[in-house]
């Protein structure tokens, strides 16, 4: 991809989000370790891990809602712990939990965020028609938002995190909890923005789908650490071959068995199941269930499939992408945060 020079400021900003070993713990716990990214202007990045990679936090640390335990970052070639007033000018966010008053009307809401950010009146006009329009949210802009249904209001979300004309925008897990229908729509929103105003989007998610479809890099997160950064196609065809998963009730003898005859580079197993990433699928699956014929394995089905995020995932961190545990300890110590402001 190629990166442009913005200028900011006084300076020359290379990158749109730029960290150096950034870092945040929690006691002992330790939610991100010397996290190092480069990303640049017009990107859709995406941040893929399950609840408690930490992705949360990375994100609360660039649009400083909390501060890094040590590192450094810059947002816009702004630092995020000297010129956090410049940051938080230059970036809009789409919280993972709703944030938007029920009790105001669509343009209600809109207005009072323009006046957080000391928009003039005429822009204020201006904006909330061009961001009503962009997400389609001209004829319900004066309905009450507790009749909005859940995918008009994340759109409302994103209208008001682009209302101030942000240079990045932070999409926090933004189709969490939403039925597949809406949550298609939502990503066309997504799409329409990342096409129409270039602008940098860093997108949180633990949905495979929808870091393949929107993200034109993304960086697998697991325990407050990046594994890998590339494209989607890349990560996919790293795995070299296609993928065969046996469900049996004794995967970690077979998978043993199957490392030991060194028939495949890569195994992994759970525990019904076993995967392993090979040329040829279908000539060895004969020969699979011969070995476990005779190692007294039974197996119960066997599939074959191209290489998916969630296959990139595993083999990276050794488990599957799931929406388990929240991060409890960053997500309780931001929500006292913010009532406290």
């Amino acid at each position: 991809m190629q990166i442009e020079k913005f200028t900011v400021g006084t300076m020359e900003a290379k990158f749109a989000i730029d960290t150096k070993d950034l870092t945040k713990r929690y006691g002992n716990l330790i939610a991100v370790n010397k996290l190092n990214l480069k990303i640049g202007y017009g990107e859709v990045f995406g941040l893929l891990g399950p609840n408690g990679a930490g992705k949360t936090t990375i994100i609360s640390m660039l649009c400083t809602i909390i501060n890094p335990s040590s590192g450094s970052a810059t947002v816009n070639g702004f630092d995020i712990l000297r010129q956090p007033a410049d940051v938080r000018r230059n970036i809009g966010i789409v919280f993972q939990d709703p944030s938007i008053d029920d009790r105001l009307t669509g343009r209600e809401n809109l207005q009072l965020h323009a006046c957080l950010y000391d928009m003039p009146a005429d822009l204020t006009k201006q904006r909330i028609g061009e961001v009503l329009n962009l997400v389609g949210l001209e004829d319900r802009a004066d309905s009450l938002m507790r009749t909005y249904s859940s995918g008009m209001r994340r759109r409302l979300e994103l209208a008001r995190g682009l209302l101030h004309n942000p240079r990045v925008l932070f999409l926090d897990e933004p189709t969490l909890g939403l039925d597949p229908q809406t949550r298609e729509h939502i990503w066309t929103y997504i799409e329409e923005l990342a096409r129409r105003l270039k602008i940098t989007i860093i997108l949180t998610t633990h949905y495979m789908e929808e870091a393949e479809r929107l993200c034109n890099r993304v960086a697998i997160i697991d325990y407050g650490e990046v594994k890998i950064v590339d494209t989607p196609t890349n990560l996919k065809s790293a795995l070299k071959g296609d993928i065969i998963s046996i469900t049996t009730a004794k995967p970690a003898e077979l998978a043993t068995r199957l490392t030991e005859l060194e028939l495949a580079p890569h195994v992994d197993f759970s525990k019904d199941a076993l995967r392993l990433t090979v040329q040829d699928a279908e000539k060895l699956i004969p020969k699979l269930i011969k070995i476990a014929t005779e190692i007294g394995v039974e197996v119960n089905s066997v599939s074959i499939h191209h290489p998916t995020l969630n296959d990139v995932f595993l083999y990276y961190t050794g488990r599957e992408i799931r929406a388990e545990e929240a991060e409890s300890l960053a997500r309780i110590y931001m929500m006292r945060r913010r009532r406290t402001r």
